[in-house]
């Protein structure tokens, strides 16, 4: 009797270290998941890339433009990610000598011309897009399925940087105007 409490007990303390050890994927979306493919897709045809220049010594030429293409949507797709999440880099140092109110209404500003940046290099990108006739070297694709792709990308920023722009101006607070009472979990639109 004594061996199975002794088991009990350390089954229960596994189990507890396991839960410590448990990231927390709270903040993750299903949006997210869109990032996580075109990610491996571009990681397959680097790795295909690599493999047919020096494995096979023929490489194949439309490996090196598209994952050019396929990097460029990881960095946008990912920044919709990162204005959902707040997770942009930011200057602290004004904010820490600023009075309180004063660090809200910097907030305030900041999340405004953020979203203006985006919307307008949104726009700019249809601009772009609807002017560019050249396709791709490689594949019979246009160039313009990029910009398209990218002012895709700038309409999901302004709508991420609209709703925490509202979120701000509701709370009153953010990261940066009340760092020691932010938390993770409080950032997710």
């Amino acid at each position: 009797m004594v061996h199975d409490e002794d088991a009990a007990i350390a089954e229960a303390e596994l189990i507890a270290e396991m839960d410590e050890d448990h990231e927390d994927l709270s903040d993750v979306r299903s949006s997210d998941g869109l990032v996580l493919v075109v990610f491996w897709v571009l990681a397959f045809v680097v790795f295909l890339q690599f493999f047919t220049r020096y494995v096979l010594n023929d490489s194949l030429g439309w490996t090196e433009e598209i994952a050019r293409f396929l990097l460029i949507g990881v960095t946008f797709l990912g920044s919709i990610m990162a204005v959902r999440k707040e997770s942009h880099i930011a200057v602290e140092f004004v904010y820490r000598y600023l009075p309180r109110r004063a660090r809200l209404w910097l907030q305030l500003v900041v999340d405004a011309i953020a979203v203006v940046f985006y919307a307008t290099t949104g726009w700019l990108c249809t601009e772009m897009a609807q002017k560019t006739r050249q396709m791709m070297v490689s594949v019979d694709v246009p160039k313009s399925v990029v910009y398209w792709i990218v002012a895709a990308c700038f309409l999901g920023m302004t709508v991420y940087g609209v709703l925490v722009f509202l979120r701000h101006l509701r709370t009153g607070t953010s990261r940066l105007v009340d760092p020691d009472r932010f938390t993770a979990v409080d950032r997710n639109i």
